[in-house]
């Protein structure tokens, strides 16, 4: 069972002693924590805190938990109920809040849940921040307001209409067009919010009803296979698409900020060229930079360097990437993982978006997915992952892995990043997890396959 404070935000198993997990006593401390410093932030009479959650199996009970908290502080809650992330973050724009709380632990299993934390902005808490809101979690630095001046709770049931509005409205969108290439489309909902929010998308922008096949649809949290969107997840999926003779497959994490492709064929268009093609359709309108993380394909280099725009490299998490996307003025960005982030739209990941501008491009090419995939590089990264006992110190293992290795070019901005020559490595802790995450690429798959393999065994050798 665990318990992580990150900049991902609190993120814990259910069941178990408080402190080690993301228990009721936890969840009240942390809400209270953020009621506490965004009222500091604020400092204003009415303070306004959007709240949602994805499908998961306790979403309903940490719902209630947090909303109470809040009200319990005097603030203002506007509860968007069942929602994906990139709908939260949007509502508190919209409606004009001084914050948000996404109830969701992402692609995490079902055991887990999880508090992401927002700004005024709609965006993540910074990691300064979320450092002064862990120091008032651990002193218990706040109050609750007087029985005259509990907050209140207005449900908001349109924010995912306003969500696919502005996509709709957005410039590089072109329903006409989608409309006219009569796709059919099968999605993977993992049993969760992507079940309604994905399908709404979709007729928005001109797919018929009667062309959307939902995988999973039940909004349950009982997820039908492992909710990471990762090749070995979605074989379900990539037979559907052959079985419907679909033009292409969609799918989802749980809160629908990840986003991956099956081609028509019934093979994977990669999770990692999702940012690449859309970048590739974006970079065709607006000439710009472009920025993913020190883990994601250097594809996305190679496709900004054809269209005249600068790459530039993040650190891992969200926060990091837009921190960056706003110092180097970037068109767009995103990470590797599936996660796309229009900056004018806003400074999120987003799979609505990202699906809009994907079938867009697709339409106006005339291309299959299978067709704009091939005219990519081919690079393979193997994505592989040790657990941490605990004790473990990753420092510790990480200086063995340096010493070894002192020969090649290192980055150690974020973790490890060993270089050879035109292969890359990158190790680091999870935000998310107790694991460390070891990303390898290559031009071909066995190369990328056994630079992993032979990290790994040096770190357990070092553990």
């Amino acid at each position: 069972m665990a318990l992580i404070k990150s900049i991902s935000g609190i993120r814990g198993t259910i069941g178990g002693a408080p402190g080690d997990t993301l228990s009721p006593l936890d969840i009240i401390r942390f809400t209270a924590a953020y009621g506490t410093w965004i009222m500091d932030q604020q400092k204003k009479e009415i303070t306004k805190v959007v709240i949602g959650r994805d499908g998961r199996i306790s979403g309903s009970m940490i719902q209630s938990l947090v909303a109470n908290t809040l009200i319990a502080m005097g603030i203002h809650v506007i509860d968007v109920g069942l929602s994906t992330t990139p709908t939260v973050e949007m509502a508190v724009v919209l409606e004009e809040a001084d914050g948000g709380i996404i109830l969701t632990a992402s692609h995490n299993p079902k055991e887990w849940n999880a508090l992401k934390l927002l700004n005024h902005k709609g965006e993540f808490i910074s990691a300064e921040d979320g450092a002064n809101l862990l120091a008032i979690a651990e002193k218990n630095l706040y109050s609750f307001a007087q029985v005259d001046k509990l907050g209140s709770i207005t449900p908001n049931t349109d924010a995912l209409e306003k969500h696919i509005a502005a996509i709709l409205n957005y410039e590089l969108v072109d329903a006409a067009s989608i409309k006219k290439r009569k796709f059919k489309i099968v999605v993977d909902a993992i049993n969760s919010t992507g079940a309604f929010a994905v399908p709404q998308l979709l007729m928005a922008i001109g797919v018929k009803e009667a062309d959307i096949i939902v995988l999973n649809k039940e909004v349950n949290g009982k997820f039908a296979h492992n909710p990471e969107p990762l090749p070995q997840h979605l074989t379900e999926l990539c037979n559907e698409v052959n079985k419907q003779q679909a033009d292409l497959g969609i799918a989802v994490d749980p809160d629908v900020d990840r986003l991956c492709f099956v081609c028509e064929d019934g093979t994977l268009f990669g999770e990692e060229y999702t940012l690449v093609a859309v970048a590739d359709y974006i970079l065709q309108k607006r000439k710009g930079n472009t920025v993913s993380n020190m883990s994601s394909t250097r594809a996305l280099k190679d496709i900004t360097l054809k269209h005249g725009g600068e790459y530039f490299a993040s650190a891992v998490g969200e926060v990091n990437v837009v921190n960056k996307m706003k110092a180097v003025n970037a068109v767009i960005g995103g990470e590797g993982n599936g996660g796309i982030i229009i900056p004018d739209l806003h400074f999120g990941r987003d799979a609505l978006i990202g699906i809009a501008l994907f079938l867009t491009y697709l339409a106006k090419t005339k291309k299959s997915a299978k067709q704009l995939r091939n005219t990519y590089p081919d690079y393979f990264i193997s994505k592989n992952k040790i657990e941490l006992e605990k004790g473990i110190e990753v420092s510790k293992v990480f200086d063995g892995i340096k010493k070894k290795y002192h020969k090649n070019p290192m980055n150690m901005e974020d973790g490890l990043k060993i270089e050879f020559e035109n292969d890359w490595v990158h190790l680091r802790t999870s935000n998310t997890e107790p694991i460390i995450r070891i990303y390898a690429e290559s031009n071909f798959e066995t190369t990328a396959d056994n630079i992993a393999k032979r990290i790994m065994q040096d770190i357990k050798e070092a553990m």
